[in-house]
């Protein structure tokens, strides 16, 4: 470890070598300190952040904390619900999916066996004929 004097008011910026970071995150991983507090003094560390920037940078998945996530009983039936719709909302669009590939199939045997030759273009006037039957905006009834 060594100082420098900054030159600002006789303030002291202290700086630690990277093998003496490293001894003291695998001092926490482990588990021979306790604490980051702790960390910090034993060894003199200044600063309350200084050696969880140091376990951030340097330290493996199982030190850096864990995040933990605090529910209401009504989130976790809310979260339950819309899980629940999700699983619904997937289902019906892969009904949706198996009846339009159906239709297209139905629509192809019938061009084949009443001789269309262009069946795009009867999709097309099909489409115009029922666009104005049906004007956009009105649904099936």
């Amino acid at each position: 470890m060594s100082t420098e004097e900054d030159g600002f008011m006789g303030a002291v910026v202290v700086r630690y070598s990277e093998a003496f970071k490293l001894k003291v995150v695998k001092e926490l991983e482990s588990g021979r300190l306790r604490s980051r507090k702790e960390a910090g003094e034993r060894y003199g560390i200044k600063g309350g952040l200084t050696v969880s920037k140091w376990v951030r940078k340097y330290g493996g998945p199982g030190i850096q904390g864990r995040v933990v996530r605090v529910e209401t009983t009504d989130e976790r039936d809310q979260i339950k619900a819309l899980k629940a719709r999700i699983a619904d909302l997937e289902r019906a669009v892969i009904d949706s999916k198996v009846e339009e590939s159906l239709h297209k199939a139905y629509f192809d045997i019938v061009c084949r066996e009443y001789g269309v030759k262009d069946p795009a273009a009867l999709k097309k006037s099909i489409a115009q004929k029922l666009s104005v039957e049906r004007p956009h905006g009105q649904g099936q009834k």
